[in-house]
């Protein structure tokens, strides 16, 4: 059987563990909204800490940030800065998320915003700006998924198809059991891709330069120092200022906790103290970066000038001799990482899109099942829309990818103020959250406009926060009934103004 073949079954093997368990998950959950969406708010430490951890790192880490690593350095290294103080703020705005939600029966994001603002339009542009942040994310990791099936299959599997066949694994786990295919599936692959990671993070350097030391000290010795220096390489290939490492990390942070599909997971906690000791632990999941960017730096004097930067990885796999056994788990191991997250993107994109975009815009109830329907519908129309930009389209959705933090950090001062100011009003909200959308945009696509060289993101928090506290301090503060909910009983509610 040559190589390629027995690689590819590896990954096929892998792809029907996957089908098998995500679809066998589903069978105890109830059927109504709660179940398919917050998977009946079970979930235990284990299952919570995994699908936190695994829906983040995505095949954008398995290839982006070895490729940081390989082109600019140290400054990869603020991808471990932000990833471990991003979910502090969790911390305590995650136990308060929960009690609302099961208290209210929500389960997105937008949807607790829009009780609490009392906005129905502020529902229906979280809804938009989350499916706008999901689509281009979700491509990503269908053409990277598609990107190495073609690569371990020397050219037999094109990338349409691979992308087909690993995206269609995980339409149909996620259209028959939602939350729960989501929640062990993610053990699984998280386990899985951990395990990989460190393996080729530890054996790179071992076989290229002798071991991880010998090999910072190659990269020292020749002339090449400065990527070893913090901050690191800007993508020119000049010095990276601490002004943009250090906005870059805020902004990061900031919005770590915001993505829609990670927020979520808040509604599926079993309890508060579940989700505090997850948030807890969490930090020990970017053990997992720490071999990854080891990855990207043993590249760098072995295999110079490979392009673009992202593809080391592969590069590396075709040039080290190894097993085909043991390429195949690897790469099962890169397919983890895409699925892990496509699956979250996908399950939370199809919720948003029904219960903020959708279900506010139509004239009276809807039933649980009809609810479910919708959504499922959605997982179908959601992906045929990422596998289109996947494979047919040359939209350059990389740069609004790399915005997306930016946009989505703007949530952060409405979900703070939510449980902390009782003061913000929707029309506060509302204004802030554009006002910082619009200035983030602006100087993303017009970066010579910034006074000085900081992330987007940044200028938009400024902004976004200035207009919510100036239009919220002009505006009638809502009813204390809707407020305590937010406040807690140890919060003094104050009169509503008018």
């Amino acid at each position: 059987m040559p190589t390629w073949a027995v690689i590819l079954l590896i990954c096929g093997l892998y792809l029907v563990l996957v089908l098998g368990l995500g679809v066998w998950s589903g069978r105890t959950v109830s059927a109504s909204v709660d179940g398919y969406v917050a998977g009946d708010r079970t979930l235990g430490v284990i299952v919570l800490y995994f699908v936190l951890g695994a829906s983040v790192f995505s095949s954008f880490a398995f290839l982006g940030a070895p490729g940081w690593a390989y082109s600019r350095g140290a400054a990869a290294f603020y991808i471990i800065a932000y990833g471990t103080v991003g979910m502090v703020p969790f911390y305590f705005l995650g136990p308060r998320t929960r009690q609302v939600g099961e208290a209210l029966g929500f389960v997105t994001q937008a949807e607790m915003l829009a009780h609490r603002y009392d906005s129905h339009t502020l529902s229906v542009v979280l809804a938009v700006l989350s499916v706008v942040a999901f689509v281009p994310y979700l491509t990503l990791q269908m053409k990277g998924a598609g990107f190495l099936l073609s690569t371990i299959s020397d050219g037999h599997v094109p990338q349409w198809l691979g992308a087909l066949v690993a995206y269609g694994v995980v339409l149909i786990y996620v259209f028959a059991s939602g939350m729960m295919a989501i929640g062990w599936t993610n053990v699984v692959q998280g386990v899985f891709m951990m395990v990989v990671a460190w393996f080729l993070g530890l054996y790179l350097p071992e076989a290229l330069h002798g071991g991880i030391r010998p090999m910072f000290e190659a990269i020292a010795d020749s002339g090449q120092e400065a990527m070893l220096e913090a901050p690191g390489l800007a993508a020119d290939g000049s010095a990276w200022s601490w002004g943009g490492y250090s906005s870059a990390v805020i902004v990061s942070a900031v919005g770590f906790s915001m993505w829609p599909h990670l927020f979520m997971r808040a509604f599926t906690a079993r309890s508060d103290r579940t989700l505090k000791l997850t948030v807890v632990l969490y930090p020990t999941f970017q053990l997992f970066l720490v071999p990854i960017l080891l990855i990207g730096f043993a590249g760098v004097l072995a295999f110079p000038n490979v392009a673009p930067p992202d593809t080391i990885v592969p590069h590396l796999l075709t040039q080290i001799e190894l097993s085909p056994v043991l390429v195949g788990l690897v790469c099962a191991g890169a397919l983890a990482a895409s699925m892990s997250s496509g699956d979250a993107i996908l399950h939370a994109a199809a919720s948003i899109g029904l219960r903020d975009g959708i279900k506010p815009l139509l004239a009276g109830t809807m039933s649980d099942p009809r609810q479910r329907q919708w959504i499922r519908g959605l997982v179908v129309a959601i992906s045929a829309a990422a596998y289109y930009f996947a494979v047919f389209s040359e939209v350059g959705i990389v740069a609004l990818l790399l915005g997306a933090y930016g946009g989505v950090a703007q949530i952060f001062p409405l979900v703070f103020a939510a449980f902390y100011w009782p003061r913000a009003t929707g029309a506060g909200a509302l204004s802030g959250l554009l006002t910082g959308i619009g200035v983030n945009t602006l100087f993303l696509v017009a970066p010579h406009l910034r006074p000085l060289p900081l992330h987007e993101g940044m200028y938009g928090l400024v902004a976004n926060v200035a207009v919510f506290v100036a239009v919220s301090l002009c505006t009638a503060s809502h009813d204390r009934d809707r407020l305590a909910v937010y406040m807690g009983p140890s919060r003094r509610v104050p009169e509503p103004t008018s």
